[in-house]
């Protein structure tokens, strides 16, 4: 079973000095996140005259904003992130597949981005409502993110569409898929085991059954600009923690296991594909065994393990 939720400190005085934290970090980095979108909505201006210069500005405006939220993190609540695995390239084009806990793992890897100069650069495939919502919605908005209603004709339509414009500007991307499309919680797990025994899977403990759907198109559709892809694992220490509870601070260490595999080693059929990220999730599903089990990710997959910058 998934790691149970992180819990609030015993201590009055500490939930205290966490909702005050909490508070005002909310509040100040909702109010200059209101302000980007302000920022956002003018760079508009720029769109008829250059497309690319357009999509510039906003990635800029994402990696100064992202960028702020990973250094608070980092220096004022101290949350680090430790890396192992595979040593990944700067500013390399990627696919990043991971597993999902909680909100909180958007920020873990914030780290990771940010150590290898694509934090602005990240698309990420979101729920089509969140689209809606001003500060990070309407930011998504202007990102070329991929936002998804669940209806697989109009999803397809919509993601050949993103695509196609990230190749035409040749913009630099990450493409963020948490392909097992909702957050991990026992009774998922149950349904999720119950599905894989029903298809002849194997049943899993820590991870969902992937959707494979949108992984495959993502392949089909940017194998030639992308480099890799990026399978990422996440793994709490004390109980995976809600955003808020990573905004206020009580979230100390997380691990992130990073494997990279090239690109010319994925297969090409359709099938294949949807088989290859399955694995991939069986794969995480052990890893994260073995990190219950023993505190760390097998060092016989961890060659280089690092903090993040």
């Amino acid at each position: 079973m998934p790691l149970p939720p992180l819990p609030e400190p015993g201590s009055a005085w500490a939930r205290f000095v966490g909702l005050c934290r909490g508070s005002i970090t909310t509040g100040l980095f909702f109010s200059t996140l209101i302000m980007a979108n302000v920022a956002q909505t003018l760079s508009l201006v720029a769109r008829p005259f250059s497309g690319r210069g357009f999509r510039k500005i906003n990635r800029f405006m994402a990696n100064c904003w992202w960028g702020a939220c990973t250094l608070y993190a980092k220096h004022i609540n101290g949350s680090q992130v430790q890396f192992s695995g595979d040593v990944v390239p700067e500013e390399e084009n990627a696919v990043v597949i991971l597993n999902h806990q909680q909100m909180a793992d958007i920020p873990v890897l914030f780290n990771l981005a940010w150590a290898k100069k694509r934090l602005g650069d990240m698309k990420w495939y979101v729920k089509d409502i969140i689209k809606y919502f001003p500060g990070v919605g309407w930011g998504l908005l202007f990102l070329d993110s991929l936002f998804i209603k669940r209806d697989w004709t109009t999803d397809r339509k919509k993601i050949h569409r993103t695509f196609e414009t990230l190749l035409k500007y040749r913009m630099p991307f990450w493409v963020i898929n948490f392909a097992e499309g909702t957050r991990v919680k026992p009774e998922k797990i149950t349904r999720s085991q119950a599905f894989a025994k029903k298809i002849g899977l194997k049943p899993l403990q820590h991870v969902l059954i992937p959707r494979t759907k949108g992984f495959v198109v993502t392949i089909e559709s940017l194998r030639e600009r992308a480099e890799a892809v990026y399978d990422v694992t996440i793994a709490y220490v004390d109980g995976v923690p809600t955003l808020w509870q990573w905004i206020k601070g009580y979230v100390h260490k997380t691990h992130l296991h990073v494997r990279r595999f090239a690109m010319e080693e994925l297969p090409q059929e359709s099938e294949a594909l949807a088989r290859w990220i399955t694995d991939r999730f069986e794969e995480k599903d052990r890893l994260l065994e073995h990190f219950y089990t023993h505190g760390a990710f097998p060092s016989s997959l961890c060659p280089a393990d690092e903090k993040a910058d």
